[in-house]
C-alpha cells in the first residue's frame, strides 16, 4: 500500500525533523513568542504557495483525490497574524530565506508532487500539531487567538480522517516511478522544514550545509 510505503519511506526524516533543536525544546515546553509566532509568519507562507498551487490542480486526477477544503490553513493563519502583529501584518510579515526556499520548491514541482507536500504538512499538523497547540497555548498562555492554525472545525475525528486520507492515498492513480518521486519529494520537504526550524533557532547555516551535502549524495 502506498500510504504505508510513504510512511516506511520517509520515517527517517520524519524523526529529524522531529529533532531539531526547535521542535524538541518546542515539545519540551520551552517555546518564546518571537519565535512561535516568526514559525506562524513562515508557515503562512508556506502554506498560502501549496493551497493556491494544489487548488490550481484540483481537478488532476491525483491532487482531486487529496484536495479538502477543510484541511486548508492560510485564513488561518492570517486571524493568527493578525493578533500577533497586529491589523497591518501584511506589510510587516516577509519570508524567511528557508522560507522562500520552500515557496520555491511548491511552485516548481510537477502537480502530482504536490501531494509529498500535502502528506507532510497536514498529516503533521492532524497529528503531533496537536500536541504543539497545547503546549503554546500553556507556556504562551494563549487562550484561542493566536491558535487558529492547529484549529480544524470542519474535521470532528482527526484519526478517522487520517485513515480515509491513507486509503485515498492507496487508490491514487499512480506509476511506481512516479510513488517513488513521491517518497523522494516527502523527504525534500521534510529537509525544508528542517532547514526552516534551524533558521528559527539561529543554526540555518549548518541545516543549508546539510541539505546542500543530501542534495549531492542523492540522499
Amino acid at each position: 500500500m502506498f500510504s504505508k510505503e510513504l510512511k516506511e519511506g520517509t520515517s527517517k526524516s520524519h524523526s529529524a525533523a522531529e529533532n531539531t533543536k526547535f521542535v524538541s525544546s518546542f515539545l519540551k515546553g520551552v517555546v518564546s513568542e518571537e519565535n512561535f509566532r516568526g514559525l506562524i509568519a513562515n508557515f503562512y507562507f508556506v502554506y498560502r504557495a501549496m493551497e493556491e498551487e494544489i487548488s490550481k490542480h484540483k481537478s488532476d486526477p491525483t491532487i482531486g483525490q487529496v484536495y479538502y477544503k477543510s484541511l486548508e490553513r492560510t485564513n488561518s493563519l492570517e486571524r493568527d497574524l493578525r493578533y500577533f502583529y497586529g491589523p497591518n501584518w501584511r506589510s510587516i510579515v516577509v519570508p524567511s530565506e528557508a522560507t522562500q526556499k520552500y515557496v520555491n520548491r511548491i511552485r516548481e514541482v510537477e502537480p502530482y508532487l504536490l501531494i509529498a507536500h500535502h502528506y507532510t504538512r497536514y498529516m503533521g499538523d492532524l497529528s503531533g500539531g496537536q500536541i504543539l497547540k497545547g503546549i503554546a497555548e500553556k507556556v504562551l498562555s494563549l487562550t484561542g487567538e493566536g491558535l487558529h492554525f492547529y484549529d480544524f472545525p470542519d474535521i470532528s475525528d482527526a484519526k478517522g480522517f487520517k485513515t480515509t486520507y491513507r486509503t485515498q492515498l492507496d487508490a491514487l492513480p499512480l506509476t511506481e516511478q512516479q510513488k517513488s518521486a513521491i517518497i523522494e519529494e516527502a523527504n525534500y520537504a521534510f529537509q525544508l522544514n528542517m532547514y526552516l526550524f534551524d533558521e528559527l533557532e539561529g543554526n540555518a547555516t549548518k541545516s543549508l550545509w546539510k541539505m546542500l551535502v543530501n542534495a549531492i549524495t542523492g540522499r
